[in-house]
């Protein structure tokens, strides 16, 4: 999928070719101040053509730097291009290999996505991930999440992804324009809309589930006519170490996804990081508070269900504000409905 590879000069600026400095040399004047003023002339051409030159060249830089965010989940380091097939600058193909400019670790690419995941690439060396997450690893879970099984939301109050995008819009603004992280996007049906609406400069679906991302890409490539695909890059990578650049995100959206992480609290203490000053995080979950509240032992009972699945109750809308409030973020705010609550917290400047 297509990326962005920052380079670090600037090219040279030149005499603008309508100047010929053989037929400056072999006019004579007549005058001495007709020469003077031709010459201050000529310098005031080129100072100015050679000021508009590198203006441009450094507008393209920033550009440049602002999409290259992607960082080494290990010492969170920039990333830099070592090999690439066909020649590609502008896009991510399938084998490219990028390197951590600090640690030299190297992470490659294929088809659907670039795996950033710190483990990635590792032959001998595993470890066991909680069931909410080996869940959605699954092929078959991965197929069926945006062929009914995400749409059976509705039931906890969730109003539908459109709906859904649309009031995540009004969260996001103020940073409309810059990039945006999809965390945890599953089979990327958020991803897309972000690509689709055209409001964001560029779109990361991120996911560590390697079927989802697969399921994001042949999704994303059924679309007939999708606008902007070279905006929409998928990366698979842990959302307790992500692989983007301190300070360097707008916004971070993460539908459905807050209850399944295996450590929340981890998990937005790094889109903290991530988050430039003044960036924003818009998130949906369910919360069990009402009635389910009043169980007794319910709290130790849901220290002993994340033991064992990976999957997080909250119990009331204080526990997510105080979550936001312990990860650096300000100015909580929430829609609810029912089970449902949408949640926006941003990062000071």
């Amino acid at each position: 999928m297509p990326m962005t590879i920052v380079s670090g000069r600037f090219a040279t600026a030149f005499l603008p070719t309508s100047i010929s400095i053989s037929k400056l040399l072999s006019v004579k004047f007549a005058a001495q101040r007709r020469v003077v003023f031709v010459s201050r002339s000529i310098h005031a051409s080129v100072s100015v053509e050679t000021n508009s030159n590198v203006e441009s060249v450094i507008e393209k830089e920033k550009k440049r730097e602002e999409k290259n965010i992607l960082a080494c989940p290990i010492c969170y380091s920039s990333l830099a291009l070592i090999s690439q097939p066909n020649g590609l600058v502008e896009s991510v193909a399938s084998g490219t290999q990028l390197q951590c400019n600090t640690c030299k670790r190297s992470y490659s690419s294929n088809e659907t996505h670039i795996d950033l995941a710190v483990a990635s690439g590792s032959k001998q060396y595993s470890e066991p991930m909680p069931l909410s997450t080996e869940l959605f690893r699954s092929p078959l879970v991965s197929f069926l999440y945006e062929r009914g099984w995400r749409q059976n939301f509705i039931w906890g109050g969730f109003p539908g992804p459109e709906k859904e995008f649309e009031m995540a819009k009004d969260y996001l603004k103020p940073v409309l324009g810059g990039n945006i992280v999809d965390a945890s996007c599953g089979s990327g049906m958020f991803s897309r809309l972000f690509a689709r609406s055209e409001l964001f400069s560029r779109v990361f679906a991120l996911d560590y589930s390697e079927n989802m991302l697969r399921q994001c890409y042949e999704l994303l490539n059924q679309e007939e006519n999708f606008p902007n695909k070279e905006k929409l890059v998928l990366v698979r990578a842990d959302i307790a170490r992500l692989p983007f650049l301190t300070g360097s995100v707008d916004a971070v959206h993460a539908g459905a996804a807050l209850h399944c992480w295996p450590s929340p609290s981890s998990a937005v203490a790094e889109i903290s990081r991530v988050l430039r000053p003044g960036g924003v995080f818009v998130a949906t979950t369910f919360i069990y508070d009402g009635p389910f509240s009043f169980i007794p032992f319910l709290k130790n009972l849901r220290q002993e269900l994340m033991r064992y699945s990976g999957s997080h109750i909250f119990l009331n809308e204080r526990e997510l504000e105080d979550l936001c409030r312990a990860s650096g973020l300000i100015g909580y705010t929430r829609v609810r409905n029912g089970l449902f609550i949408m949640l926006s917290a941003t990062k000071p400047r």
